[in-house]
């Protein structure tokens, strides 16, 4: 069950890659995952990269990994789930009752 303190799930495979990423890029340990929504004409797409959370920000410990959600964001990516599969990083949005 997610909850406001675990908004979204990531999983294994996702959080390895995640972990992995940030020791071989040397990135410092302030750095989290971001995780929001990018507004466009046709819709939205999902943002995911390494960034230092700011003043709108909430940081939550998942799995782990430091993830960062801009508060205008969280009712958009609450009960996303991060996987990993070859080639790149997955998002699926599923019900926060998973």
């Amino acid at each position: 069950m997610l909850t406001i303190d675990n908004p979204i799930r990531v999983r294994p495979e996702a959080r390895q890659q995640i972990l992995d990423t940030l020791q071989a890029n040397k990135i410092p340990g302030e750095y989290g995952l971001r995780i929001g929504i990018r507004g466009g004409g046709c819709g939205s797409s999902w943002l995911l990269g390494f960034d230092l959370p700011g003043p709108s920000d909430e940081v939550y410990n998942v799995e782990g990994v430091q993830v960062i959600i801009d508060r205008k964001h969280l009712l958009y990516v609450f009960g996303a789930e991060i996987g990993y599969e070859t080639g790149g990083y997955t998002v699926e949005k599923g019900s926060a009752n998973q």
